[in-house]
């Protein structure tokens, strides 16, 4: 039997490690990837001897059991990664509060810690269900901790109405409340340990771009290849000239109407209903640093444009290549560059810039139809060989682990 021939669109960790998987069950896949390097957003540069990581600062940690099993299988683990544990703040009013913000109320300034854990205790009674974001921070955390964090810090990463976002599709990536455990944590002022990044691990050397470079090994990638069509012929996919059994698909799925050809009516209405789904990109800036222990440090403040700082230089030594550390801050969106440099002088750490880099998508943002309108589109598609995975195929706000998930089981497909 001849193995079967099978497209990946985007060699971001979604198509890596299907093509991987794939590849180690016989199949014969194809990558065709738009940049000229694997990695999509897990990809980083050097810069002046720094390792930039292009958005965000990624690093891998997963409840998962069988995510965490493959993973580790894919490398000498080992030796290859470091273990790290977070060490987070919050930034309010230039003094530094631990992270999350409700096991570290007794750091705040004097009052609020009384009224927040009244807040907090007459909603643990008043259950009532919320179906959208803003209610639900409103409503689980109260009202002081909603203005004080929850509420500014959202709107600036998410730059959009969290009225209009359901909870659903954060779900398993909110903070949830434990009433209990807030005040166990305040009274006894006790490091937070449940989160699913309390602990994580990091490559010695390359970043992300180590697990995209390892992940893509053994596979063929046609870099620099922008798919302008991918059209149904008989019972084969024709993808940039050459026959494929089937297609995976982690591309942008509002691309999808303009790349589909050759199919029926109803895929391409329904790939025509989620051209218009919302995403937020972000512009990064590599800095160095003064020396500090953290690994993140989160910006609320309205007085600031930027949300974040990742202190990538602390997970791994060979991140730097000076005697300063390096960091990254995040902001929300295009940011223009004098803009950023003026914030960086006003933020601390006394920041230099190195290197800049603009992501024009970077976190999908969901409305209260976008899962039945990708679920519709899905389940037709599917019936032709065709299948989306990944943040962006499937717009779901998925880590490098749940992108993984993603990936193994369209895999159970083959």
């Amino acid at each position: 039997m001849r193995k079967k021939r099978i497209a990946i669109i985007g060699a971001g960790i979604s198509g890596l490690t299907t093509a991987r998987i794939l590849k180690a069950k016989g199949y014969s896949p194809v990558i065709f990837e738009k940049e000229s390097k694997p990695g999509g957003l897990i990809r980083c540069s050097e810069e002046e001897g720094n390792l930039f990581h292009h958005v965000g600062g990624i690093v891998f940690n997963t409840k998962i059991d069988k995510i965490k099993t493959w993973f580790q299988e894919q490398f000498d683990f080992e030796n290859e990664f470091i273990p790290a544990r977070r060490n987070a703040k919050i930034l309010y009013n230039d003094q530094y509060i631990g992270y999350p913000v409700e096991n570290y109320l007794y750091q705040l300034p004097d009052g609020f810690y009384g009224k927040i854990i009244k807040e907090l205790a007459l909603n643990v009674l008043n259950s009532n269900h919320v179906s959208n974001f803003e209610d639900f921070l409103r409503k689980k955390f109260g009202e002081t901790l909603f203005e004080l964090y929850f509420r500014p810090y959202n709107e600036k990463i998410w730059n959009f109405d969290l009225k209009m976002m359901p909870l659903s599709w954060l779900e398993g990536k909110l903070p949830m409340p434990d009433f209990k455990e807030i005040v166990i944590s305040n009274l006894l002022k006790r490091p937070e340990k449940k989160m699913v990044h309390s602990t994580f691990f990091y490559p010695r050397k390359g970043g992300s771009s180590f697990i995209a470079d390892r992940l893509a090994e053994g596979t063929e990638i046609v870099f620099n290849t922008a798919i302008d069509q991918i059209k149904k012929s008989g019972d084969q996919w024709s993808v940039q000239g050459d026959q494929f059994d089937a297609v995976v698909y982690t591309g942008d799925v509002r691309k999808l109407a303009q790349l589909l050809n050759n199919v029926p009516d109803g895929i391409t209405g329904c790939s025509e209903k989620v051209t218009d789904l919302p995403s937020n990109g972000t512009s990064n800036v590599l800095c160095y640093t003064d020396d500090s222990d953290l690994s993140w440090l989160y910006i609320p403040g309205q007085e600031y444009r930027c949300h974040r700082i990742v202190y990538t230089g602390n997970m791994s030594p060979a991140n730097n290549s000076k005697e300063r550390k390096t960091c990254l801050v995040e902001f929300s969106g295009n940011a223009e560059r004098e803009t950023i440099n003026e914030q960086l002088r006003s933020l601390p750490g006394n920041l230099e810039p190195i290197a800049y880099n603009r992501e024009s998508s970077s976190y999908v943002i969901q409305l209260q139809d976008t899962r039945e309108r990708i679920g519709t589109l899905k389940s037709q598609l599917e019936l032709l060989d065709f299948y989306l995975v990944g943040r962006f195929a499937e717009w779901e706000y998925y880590n490098m682990d749940m992108a993984m998930l993603s990936a193994m089981n369209v895999c159970d497909h083959f």
